[in-house]
């Protein structure tokens, strides 16, 4: 009878999360349902609404609703998430998110900081280091050395108190670097013309000409003539502009805070990491900056202080340096009750970066170079050793930056997770992941306005026969070209030795499709990026997300706008700024955005659809003027595909804006509208728009970065078609990539390895892939030869 009762309990009865009616981005009224406690998989085209579904709607639904539950105080420190646009859900529970989002690009940030290992870390040395020095902030490299004294005025019993008091505070940070473990030094020629007077526009830096405010500060500031050219400046005045330290100055009846060039340049562009900086100014610094390993700390940011107490004979600048498994090894050895809880939490956080595949990282590898695949694994360490259960875990293609070889390690991870009691959501396009799946939805039929809706639901099995995209593409395998092309010329890298690289020599050939590949840390990316990037003729198209507000759009992205801007001015004889919804042309009410944003402070703001444009942005004027017989508006709202069609003849021809929309339609973007906000794309649409850009380079040779992430199994034969097109076009392409088929379609492959990190860094293999196949010689080879099935 107790079974009886057991088996019909209430509670049992919400063991789905039910969606009805989501409609975020292109999802059109969908309706389905999760099963709690399993894996599911979530599949389709890149742009077909997975992300929409899972991540817009289920994921921040959970976050919003738990957000909710802390005080008014607490959430006035959150960022306010809006309800998504969904009519029923139903049997969420807490949600994790590990998205692929990079690691803030902050220069003091490490890995050993954004897992806490370092914290850890510091503690063990505070306690058992030799000589004994400090608390543990006088290991911590963000913390500097600092001695005071003052009187202080207190009240006690009824009268005021004055008394002197010194402090000291005993930091880790190396003074000459501040921390950072590299030293900046400035070409003064590449920060102005000494030639030529302030007034005459000397300085050179990005932002500060003399129209605007800075331009008032040098001006006024009094400490020299802004009409007298630098190079007559006298040393006071040099030193001056070059290194005054912050001084209270008035200008035009304002006070302000007069600063010099180079400690202003310190603050404003240095303390930011060089990915994250606007590529014209990462230009200038690139041109202005030279910088280089701190000659105090050696590059390990500590103060000899902190260096100088050891365990077992060495500091905590040489674990930190030293490779993860390694040091979980040299962990193992330290036997100390006094500390124990302390070394079983260091321990197991260690083993799980290990477990996960990331033991060839070092704790003090900067995390703003960590790719999108390692950010994820990294992201994941915290989640592996919880005792939390029924929480639901959100996956963005956790195999990105994984070789074939580790993605049997992931499913491992994800069965744990799901083993445990957690409902697993992943988005992902690797069939090895979707075979492990308990239940699938697969999204489409198409991308963009065609796609947004469940076409499948259900066993992996079912998805074979469905007759869907993913379905018949899901047992596709790529097979080795017949023949391969001859190269037209080598480039050659002698001896390589960024990161793990060992003094590596190879010729690339040119003229062909190069992919290079190696499991995760055997170096791919070092010799690439590190020995060929930077050469004169090479468009490199990186990992980076490209970056844009709900103004940007691809248009204004691409450099589309400024064509169609010209055209429609031309037309009508008048400024091409109208024709801008971010510049004379946006509608007075809105500013151009189309919608009015009313914050609400604690809740969710709303955004309400402008009234006096009704969403198209422009002056009502503007919408009055026409090109082709359509107005600005009606052209952003075309799609790539249509706008194609309407800018290639007629009298709405614009060569140079069919140019780039075929480069568009070329990465498979036929779909996007023109005016559609870059923060409504996803991470594949991202990647693919961004190569499009840099198709138009004049460079000869391509670099890409695992183009395939993001990439539908249908959308990969679509880019190794693009690939064919560039190199038949005269480019050379060189593809740093993991995914099979591409290593199947290449000319040429270099393959790194045999390992990861120290076991890696160096050439395995040379040469084609049908060679590579037929020596089985590495784990690639194997890998590949299992792939394309051959004997």
């Amino acid at each position: 009878m107790a079974t009886d009762s057991q088996a019909t309990h209430p509670a049992d009865s919400h063991d789905w999360i039910r969606v009805r009616g989501a409609r975020e981005n292109n999802l059109k009224d969908v309706h389905v349902e999760i099963p709690k406690r399993r894996l599911t998989v979530f599949t389709g085209v890149s742009g077909s609404g997975k992300s929409s579904l899972v991540f817009g709607t289920i994921a921040a639904e959970s976050q919003r609703l738990i957000n909710e539950t802390y005080s008014a105080f607490i959430q006035g420190f959150m960022p306010t998430m809006a309800r998504p646009d969904v009519d029923v859900l139903e049997g969420l529970t807490t949600a994790i998110i590990v998205d692929q989002e990079r690691i803030g690009a902050n220069p003091r940030s490490t890995v050993g900081t954004v897992t806490d290992a370092n914290a850890m870390l510091r503690i063990l040395y505070s306690r058992l280091g030799k000589p004994h020095i400090g608390s543990p902030q006088a290991f911590s490299f963000n913390v500097a050395t600092i001695s005071g004294a003052g009187a202080v005025t207190f009240e006690r019993g009824g009268r005021q108190v004055k008394e002197r008091r010194e402090f000291s505070i005993l930091g880790g940070m190396c003074p000459r670097c501040e921390g950072l473990g590299r030293v900046s030094e400035f070409d003064l020629s590449a920060l102005y013309d000494e030639n030529l007077s302030l007034n005459e526009g000397a300085l050179k830096i990005p932002g500060y000409s003399m129209d605007g405010w800075y331009g008032r500060i040098f001006r006024g500031c009094g400490f020299f003539d802004p009409d007298k050219p630098i190079r007559k400046f006298t040393k006071r005045e040099l030193s001056d502009l070059l290194y005054k330290e912050p001084t209270k100055i008035k200008v035009d009846g304002i006070n302000v805070t007069y600063e010099g060039l180079i400690p202003r340049l310190q603050k404003s562009f240095l303390s930011k990491d060089r990915e994250a900086m606007q590529p014209h100014v990462r230009a200038f610094v690139d041109r202005a900056v030279t910088f280089g390993v701190c000659p105090d700390c050696d590059g390990t940011r500590l103060n000899e202080t902190a260096r100088s107490s050891k365990i077992k004979g060495l500091s905590i600048a040489d674990v930190s340096a030293m490779q993860i498994l390694d040091l979980a090894e040299w962990l193992r050895d330290i036997d100390e009750p006094s500390v124990a809880p302390l070394l079983a939490n260091l321990q197991r956080t260690l083993d799980a970066f290990v477990k996960i595949g990331l033991g060839y990282l070092s704790l003090d590898r900067p995390s703003g170079t960590l790719s999108g695949g390692e950010a994820q694994r990294v992201k994941m360490i915290r989640h592996l050793g919880s005792p939390l259960t029924d929480v639901t875990y959100v996956f963005d293609e956790p195999t990105a930056g994984l070789h074939p070889h580790d993605i049997q390690r992931m499913n491992d991870l994800l069965r744990s997770l799901r083993d445990k009691g957690n409902t697993v959501l992943v988005v992902e396009h690797k069939p090895q992941i979707i075979e492990i799946a308990d239940h699938v939805v697969d999204l489409g039929p198409g991308a963009g306005t065609a796609g947004g809706e469940v076409v499948f639901e259900g066993t992996v099995e079912g998805l074979r026969a469905s007759g869907t995209l993913t379905g018949r593409h899901l047992d596709y395998r790529a097979s080795l070209k017949p023949s391969v092309r001859k190269p037209t010329g080598v480039l050659e890298v002698r001896g390589a030795n960024t990161h793990n690289l060992k003094d590596v020599d190879v010729d690339i050939p040119l003229g062909v499709l190069v992919v290079v590949t190696g499991v995760a840390g055997s170096g791919k990316s070092s010799l690439i990026h590190g020995s060929v990037a930077g050469r004169e003729g090479v468009v490199a198209v990186d990992q980076t997300p490209i970056k844009g507000s709900r103004r940007s759009n691809p248009a204004t992205y691409t450099g589309l706008l400024d064509p169609i801007r010209k055209a429609f001015a031309k037309a009508n004889g008048v400024k091409p700024a109208l024709f801008s919804a971010n510049s004379e042309g946006a509608c007075p009410t809105c500013n151009g955005a189309g919608v009015i944003y009313a914050d609400l402070a604690l809740m969710a703001g709303v955004a309400v659809p402008c009234e006096e444009c009704e969403g198209r942005r422009f002056q009502a004027s503007v919408l009055e003027l026409t090109f082709g017989g359509r107005n600005i508006a009606e052209v952003l709202a075309m799609s790539v595909d249509e706008a194609l069609e309407f800018f290639s003849s007629g009298e709405s021809k614009v060569p140079a804006a069919r140019t780039i929309l075929e480069r568009l339609a070329d990465v498979g973007l036929g779909y996007l509208t023109l005016g559609q906000p870059l923060t409504t794309l996803s991470g594949g649409e991202r990647q693919r728009l961004k190569l499009a850009t840099h198709m138009g380079s004049d460079g000869g040779v391509y670099i890409l970065d695992e183009p395939t992430s993001g990439l539908h199994l249908a959308d990969v034969e679509h880019l190794l078609r693009l690939l064919d097109r560039l190199v038949d076009s005269g480019k050379s392409v060189i593809v740093i990539e993991h995914h099979q088929a591409v290593m199947a379609h290449a000319d040429w492959i270099i393959d790194l390895g045999p390992g990861p990190g120290h076991d890696g860094g160096q050439i395995v293999f040379e040469g084609t892939p049908a060679d590579l196949v037929a020596a089985r010689s590495t784990l690639t080879g194997e890998h590949l030869a299992a792939y394309v099935g051959a004997a």
